[in-house]
């Protein structure tokens, strides 16, 4: 049986209150249908509101702007990568501390299976309540975050044992202690050591995508999003803030647009590989369909890497890397 559940519909984005209110009234008559009145076919109506509801639900998110993308993608509901690991990732054994430091709860790293392939997974962890949320920072992980994560890296490269990782963070921690101890040399060697890791690497980004925070766990052969998470170099209240010296509502949906931050655009521009399909409404509407999604493209992916000598794998990355940001004069 799946760990994951669907979001309980506390939580309401601005744009999907015409589907709250349809689902309200299919509420109501399904609780109206367990006292049957004569005359009164309950039936037939919450099966026209249901498909009004697919109706609505299809069109919206057919046309979402990059602005209501990044809403979708911090929804309180959505799976995290914790749900994801107890979902796919079998004897997952997790491991602590960089041996420099100590141990930084904004990032799960440890050993386990997905499918039939053993491998080391690495993923930001958001924490999944108010006191979690405090004590991962939210998901921004600190220098000895990404030292604890490398290390595990060489740990996967010296057992053989490919590595996926699953990006979800709004950037790193840009506290002080965090600079102190190295938050950009930290990073930096993370991209340097993951571009030469002699071990298939597979990431994808799962929610948030923003800056160094998400690039320190997010080198590898193949990068993917899924279809309503972002990726790019800041976020849109970061990006508003410097170009308007104020983030409002209109500069973010500004800046959101020229960032390019979806998983189409990445598409587009080579930055991703590939975009993981979420069911229809967001994978907070349906975290078990998600996680199956998530979970193929992942034993897909490293059933591929898996068959290439590692050679010819460390050139194809290279040139992967290199290629990122080419373009052409008109």
């Amino acid at each position: 049986m799946s760990t994951l559940n669907a979001y309980n519909g506390m939580y309401e984005l601005e744009f999907e209150r015409p589907l709250t209110a349809l689902e309200r009234q299919i509420a109501e008559l399904e609780t109206s249908q367990s006292a049957p009145s004569p005359g009164l076919d309950f039936a037939s109506e919450v099966r026209k509101l249901r498909q009004s509801h697919t109706a609505m639900l299809k069109k919206i998110y057919a046309n979402l702007n990059a602005w209501n993308t990044v809403k979708v993608a911090r929804h309180p509901g959505r799976p995290q990568a914790i749900d994801y690991i107890r979902n796919f990732v079998k004897d997952f054994a997790e491991l602590h501390g960089d041996r420099r430091f100590g141990d930084d709860p904004a990032i799960i790293s440890g050993f386990g299976r997905i499918g039939s392939h053993k491998c080391l997974v690495i993923a930001h962890n958001k924490g999944k309540d108010t006191r979690e949320r405090i004590a991962c920072h939210f998901g921004c992980a600190h220098p000895e975050g990404y030292r604890k994560a490398l290390r595990c890296m060489k740990l996967a490269e010296k057992f053989k044992l490919p590595v996926v990782t699953l990006i979800d963070t709004p950037g790193a921690y840009p506290g002080i202690g965090a600079e102190e101890r190295g938050q950009a040399e930290a990073i930096a060697v993370n991209l340097r050591e993951m571009a030469n890791l002699k071990t298939p690497i597979v990431c994808a980004v799962i929610g948030e995508g923003a800056s160094g925070g998400a690039l320190g766990i997010g080198v590898g052969d193949r990068l993917a999003m899924m279809q309503y998470a972002w990726y790019s170099v800041i976020s849109p209240e970061g990006c508003a803030a410097i170009l308007w010296k104020t983030a409002t509502p209109d500069t973010n949906a500004a800046a959101a647009d020229a960032l390019k931050l979806t998983a189409a655009d990445n598409l587009k521009y080579g930055t991703i590989d590939h975009v993981i399909d979420e069911p229809l409404g967001g994978a907070h509407r349906n975290p078990a369909a998600a996680a199956d999604q998530l979970e193929k493209w992942l034993t897909q992916t490293l059933r591929e890497l898996k068959r290439q000598k590692i050679e010819n794998l460390m050139h194809k990355r290279y040139e992967r890397l290199r290629s990122v940001g080419a373009y052409e004069n008109a």
